[in-house]
C-alpha cells in the first residue's frame, strides 16, 4: 500500500493549533505565509510517497551491515539521499543565514512526520543532524558555525549525537571519554561510544559527531563533562573534508527493528576534537540537542501510527469476511462493517490525530520560546518545556499501541512480515527508549516541570484547559460532550497534582512511583485538549460551510478521543494516589 501523505490534517493543526498567527508576526517567519508553508509540504509529500515510501520494505529486510570498517546501507538509499539533498529538504526549517528555507518549526515538525512516516530508517539520519545544527546554532563559535553549519543544513554533511558509553547508559555522569588539550587549541578525544544513530555511513560527504567527553581534572559526574565537535574528515580553514579523523566505527548492532538505520559502537581514538562553548558545560548544551531529539521521537511516533493507521483502514476497507452483524443476511461486507473493527479503527485514527496535534501545538510553543520577544519567551517557555516529555511520552508508547491495532485489524494476516504492518510494531518499539526512556520523560515532567515550581506551569496548563471547557460549552452538542469528558480528565489531573506536590515535599519515592502514571494522564489529558481546540475551529469552519465532511470528522475525531482515551485519566489517577503504596511495600520485594 502506498503512503499519502496527511496534508489537510497538518495544515489544519498548523493553522489552529500551532499559534500560528503569533509565529508568523515574528521578525523571523514575517514574510511566510500559509500558502508557503502548505506548497512546501505538498511538494514533500508527493516526494517522499513517490520515493522514500517504496523503500521502507526492502530496506528493513536488507539492513544496515558492517564490511570491514565499512557500513554499507540498502543500495537504494544512496539515490534517494542525494536527490533529498539535491531538492533542499534538509534545510526546510533551519535559518536562511545558514541556507536553509528559514520555515517555521511547525513545519519542519509536520517534515518530520511526513519523512518518518515514508520510511523511519532512512528519517533517522536527518532527525539527527537537525538536532546537530541546533546544537551548534545556540552554542558553537562563529568560527564552527562559518564552518559546519551550512554544510549541515544543506544535508551534505549529517550530524550524531554521541552520548552513551558502555558503562554509562541514561547516568552520564558515568561518561569516561577524555579530551586531552593540545598546544594548536584543539583536543584529543578518546573512548568508546554506543548507540550511535548514523555513526558510520558514506550517505553524506562529512559526518559531524557531537561528543560528550571529560577534560583533565574537570570534576566527578554530570558537572564535569564537556562537548566537542569531532569531524570524521578533518575540515580545513575553507571548509574542505581532508584526512579521515581517528574515529571508527567497530560494529553495529543487530536490531528488532529500523534496521537499515546504523546503529554503531564508535572508538575514538586521539581524535581530534574542538571544544564547544565552556569547559564542564557540555551536558547543558548537549540538551539543547537532546529536547530537540526528544520532541522529533514523539513526532516519529505519530509518523510511524499515522503509517499503520493508513495500512490498516486501506486494509479493513477491502478485506471481505463474515456476515454483517445487525445487516441484510445476504450482504457479505469488509471488515470495516463490523463494530469492533470499526472501534479498533477509530481508536487508531484518534491516537494519530491526538499525537499530531500535540506535537504540533508543542512546535508552536517551542518557536515561540525560541524566537518571540522578551515577554513571549517568558510566557512560552515554561509551556513548551512541559510539552516535550509529553510529546516524547504520549506519541511514542500510543505509537506500540497503534501498531499493534494494525496487526490485530489485518489478523492473521499482520503475522506475516510481506504485508509489512509487523514491520511497524517492531519499528516503534525503540521510540520509548531511545533519547530517554519514558521514566526518564516522567522523571523530567515530575521532578523538573512540576515539583521544582511548586506546581505553577503544572496549573496554567489546567487553567488553560478550562477556558477551552468554557469555550466548547457554547457550542453544539458534541463540543458540550468533549468539554465534559476534558473536564472530567482535567478534575483527575488536579486531583493528581496537588496529591504529588504534597506528598513529594517528604516522600520523593512514593511520588516518583506514580510519576509515569502521572506522565500518561497528562500526555493523554494535553492530546485531548488540542484535540478539543482543533474541535472547536471546525465547529467555526462549519458555520462558515468550508469543507463539511473534514470539519465534522476532525469534531468526531475528538469526541471518539474524549469518549474512548480521555477516560482513561481517572484510571491513571487511581494509580497515582492509591497504586505506589503497594509498588513500594517492603513485602513486594522481587
Amino acid at each position: 500500500m502506498t503512503y499519502q501523505a496527511p496534508i489537510r490534517d497538518l495544515m489544519f493543526n498548523l493553522e489552529h493549533l500551532s499559534q500560528w498567527p503569533q509565529i508568523v508576526s515574528l521578525d523571523k517567519y514575517s514574510e511566510i505565509e500559509r500558502a508557503d508553508a502548505q506548497a512546501a509540504l505538498e511538494e514533500f509529500g508527493r516526494f517522499c510517497g513517490d520515493l522514500i515510501a517504496p523503500l521502507s520494505h526492502d530496506a528493513d529486510t536488507a539492513g544496515a551491515r558492517l564490511e570491514g570498517n565499512k557500513v554499507v546501507l540498502p543500495k537504494a538509499y544512496e539515490k534517494a539521499y542525494a536527490q533529498f539533498v539535491d531538492m533542499g529538504w534538509q534545510s526546510l526549517a533551519h535559518p536562511a543565514g545558514h541556507g536553509g528555507m528559514g520555515l517555521p518549526r511547525a513545519v519542519g515538525a509536520a517534515a518530520t512526520e511526513i519523512l518518518n512516516a515514508s520510511d523511519m530508517s532512512f528519517g533517522l539520519c536527518p532527525l539527527l543532524t537537525d538536532g546537530a545544527i541546533d546544537a551548534l546554532e545556540l552554542s558553537g563559535t562563529d568560527e564552527q558555525k562559518e564552518i559546519y553549519l551550512r554544510p549541515l543544513v544543506s544535508g551534505k554533511w549529517s550530524g550524531t549525537m554521541n552520548l552513551t558509553e558502555p558503562q554509562a547508559g541514561s547516568d552520564l555522569g558515568r561518561v569516561r571519554c577524555k579530551a586531552e588539550p593540545r598546544e594548536d587549541g584543539s583536543y584529543s578525544i578518546s573512548g568508546t561510544k554506543i548507540f550511535i544513530t548514523y555513526g558510520e555511513h558514506d550517505l553524506s560527504e562529512n559526518i559531524i559527531h557531537l561528543v560528550l567527553a571529560r577534560t583533565p581534572d574537570a570534576p566527578e559526574g554530570h558537572r564535569g563533562l564537556s562537548l566537542f565537535l569531532v569531524p570524521k574528515y578533518l575540515v580545513d580553514e575553507n571548509g574542505h573534508p581532508g584526512d579521515r579523523n581517528r574515529v571508527n566505527c567497530v560494529s553495529i548492532e543487530h536490531k528488532l527493528g529500523v534496521r537499515a538505520s546504523p546503529t554503531a559502537v564508535l572508538e575514538y581514538a586521539g581524535a581530534t576534537g574542538y571544544l564547544i562553548g565552556a569547559e564542564n558545560r557540555g551536558l547543558e548544551y548537549m540538551f539543547t540537542m537532546m529536547n530537540a531529539a526528544r520532541f522529533a521521537v514523539g513526532v516519529q511516533g505519530v509518523a510511524l501510527s499515522d503509517r499503520a493507521y493508513q495500512h490498516a483502514l486501506a486494509y479493513a476497507q477491502e478485506r471481505v469476511q463474515g456476515q454483517g452483524i445487525g445487516l441484510d443476511p445476504e450482504q457479505v461486507p469488509t471488515i470495516i462493517g463490523h463494530p469492533d473493527v470499526r472501534r479498533l479503527v477509530l481508536r487508531m485514527r484518534a491516537l494519530v490525530e491526538g499525537g499530531r496535534s500535540l506535537s504540533m501545538a508543542a512546535a508552536g510553543w517551542l518557536d515561540l520560546s525560541r524566537n518571540g520577544t522578551d515577554s513571549t519567551r517568558a510566557e512560552a517557555t515554561p509551556i513548551a518545556e512541559f510539552f516535550v516529555p509529553l510529546v516524547k511520552a504520549f506519541c511514542t508508547e500510543r505509537a506500540i499501541e497503534v501498531a499493534s491495532l494494525g496487526v490485530q485489524v489485518h489478523g492473521g494476516m499482520g503475522f506475516i512480515e510481506e504485508t509489512g504492518v509487523a514491520q511497524f510494531y517492531r519499528d516503534a518499539r525503540i521510540l520509548p527508549i531511545y533519547e530517554g526512556t519514558t521514566a526518564i520523560q516522567a522523571n523530567d515532567l515530575l521532578g523538573r516541570k512540576v515539583l521544582r515550581d511548586g506546581g505553577q506551569t503544572a496549573r496554567r496548563f489546567s487553567a488553560m484547559i478550562a477556558e477551552t471547557e468554557t469555550t466548547l460549552k457554547a457550542g453544539g452538542p458534541k463540543a458540550q460532550d468533549i468539554a465534559k469528558c476534558l473536564g472530567d480528565a482535567r478534575v483527575a489531573f488536579n486531583a493528581s497534582l496537588d496529591w504529588l506536590l504534597d506528598i513529594g515535599s517528604d516522600n520523593l519515592r512514593s511520588a516518583f512511583a506514580g510519576s509515569v502514571p502521572f506522565l500518561n494522564l497528562t500526555g493523554t489529558l494535553a492530546a485531548g485538549w488540542q484535540l478539543a481546540r482543533g474541535a472547536h475551529a471546525a465547529e467555526i469552519e462549519l458555520e462558515q460551510r468550508r469543507e463539511p465532511e473534514f470539519m465534522a470528522q476532525k469534531i468526531t475525531t475528538a469526541q471518539i478521543f474524549a469518549r474512548h482515551v480521555l477516560v482513561e485519566c481517572e484510571s491513571d489517577r487511581a494509580r497515582i494516589i492509591s497504586g505506589a503504596s503497594c509498588l513500594l511495600d517492603e513485602t513486594s520485594q522481587l
